[in-house]
């Protein structure tokens, strides 16, 4: 018998630090993250901030042998995966990333090297599974920008199949210097700050993140007696196949991955109270998610949200970071502020706002997310009444 996929256990380590609630308050705030990179020279670029994740107290856990290798998202999975492993023996790992180790292929390259398995995605799966303490199998998952949000959705459908009762979602990003000079020769990103739904947009600011989620099968997390935050009720994905960075001008892509969703949820438009958008700041992405949304949601407008104006855009990272941003939003029954967004575009007017939101209609949000390639992603998240 199918069994509904829930959300049991997470945690988030963003550019405002460690947990769901620092990130949270600088959104009710209007804060952003964004402030000069240490890493590396940026006098070559117009744009020369990101938002990344604060150096933090935490040690390396001293009860785990240190791994080899010392990349930045393996820094921040350490600060972040709980030293006592609290996932099930059983549990299925579901990495998700975009350009994981890709900082040891830089250096490879810059001193001369000859590592094959510098940056290579297998040697990270492998890494992350020994710092989750888990010794089953094991998946990459590595759809753009939409990594995590395909990712979640691969979970909650496996477990609604029976293939398996807990699956693991580990989610992360850095910022480098080849990602950076990438997105600036793309000429994609804001040296003023990322301005979702903004007339006024110019394009996105990075920022990086990692974080994890366990999902079960609600039987057995009621069995074994474990908070359920909330469901998993739909999601679905879409190939637009446009173009291998821009987005499908008319947004049919994203709008045929949002029925899907509501369709696997059974649910209609109606029961949508909130939208969590991709709203990376860039013109082509924001304009193409608001016509995405009015296809499928027609004149009824609901609350449509971004929180890339705070944390930037965190690459694979960013679905599941953004999951639990909405989840915060069911559970305080509000819709935070788009940070950046002073002056709403045209189409956005009406659905977007600079202050924060009373959520009084409804207890589903559809989160989304769109990448290179013309990817797309929906999930629907869903908590009891109360």
């Amino acid at each position: 018998m199918d069994s509904n996929a829930v959300l049991v256990e997470y945690d988030v380590l963003s550019p405002f630090g460690r947990g769901l609630d620092p990130l949270w308050r600088a959104l009710l705030e209007r804060r952003s993250a964004f402030a000069d990179i240490p890493r590396f020279d940026t006098t070559a670029f117009a744009c020369r901030q990101a938002a990344l994740v604060p150096n933090g107290t935490e040690a390396v856990v001293p009860e785990r042998e240190p791994l080899d290798g010392d990349s930045l998202v393996i820094r921040m999975l350490r600060r972040l995966l709980p030293p006592a492993t609290p996932f099930p023996a059983d549990t299925l790992l579901l990495l998700a990333t975009t350009v994981g180790e890709i900082d040891e292929l830089e250096h490879d390259a810059l001193v001369g090297g000859s590592d094959p398995l510098a940056g290579a995605p297998e040697r990270l799966l492998e890494r992350a599974r020994a710092l989750c303490g888990l010794t089953g199998p094991a998946r990459l998952v590595s759809a753009a920008c939409a990594s995590s949000t395909v990712a979640l959705a691969e979970a909650a459908s496996m477990i609604r199949a029976g293939e398996c009762e807990a699956a693991l979602v580990v989610a992360c990003d850095a910022v480098t210097e080849f990602v950076f000079s990438g997105f600036s020769t793309l000429m994609a990103l804001d040296p003023d700050g990322a301005r979702p739904f903004d007339v006024r947009r110019k394009g996105l600011m990075l920022g990086e993140a990692a974080t994890w989620a366990l999902v079960m099968s609600e039987q057995r997390a009621r069995r074994e007696r474990r908070p359920i935050a909330a469901t998993i009720a739909g999601y679905g994905a879409s190939n637009d196949a446009n173009h291998m960075t821009g987005p499908s001008r008319d947004g049919a892509g994203l709008a045929r991955a949002i029925r899907q969703a509501l369709r696997s949820a059974g649910q209609t438009p109606d029961a949508i109270a909130a939208i969590h958008a991709h709203g990376t700041g860039t013109a082509y992405n924001d304009a193409m998610e608001m016509k995405a949304f009015r296809a499928v949601f027609h004149d009824k407008p609901r609350p449509v949200f971004s929180v890339k104006g705070a944390v930037g855009h965190t690459l694979g990272a960013a679905g599941l970071l953004e999951t639990l941003v909405a989840l915060r939003c069911l559970e305080e029954h509000t819709v935070p502020p788009t940070v950046g967004l002073e002056q709403p575009d045209p189409l956005a007017l009406g659905w977007v706002s600079d202050q924060a939101v009373p959520l009084t209609n409804g207890r589903a949000l559809l989160t989304t997310n769109s990448g290179f390639g013309g990817i797309n992603a929906a999930l629907i998240l869903q908590t009891e009444n109360r």
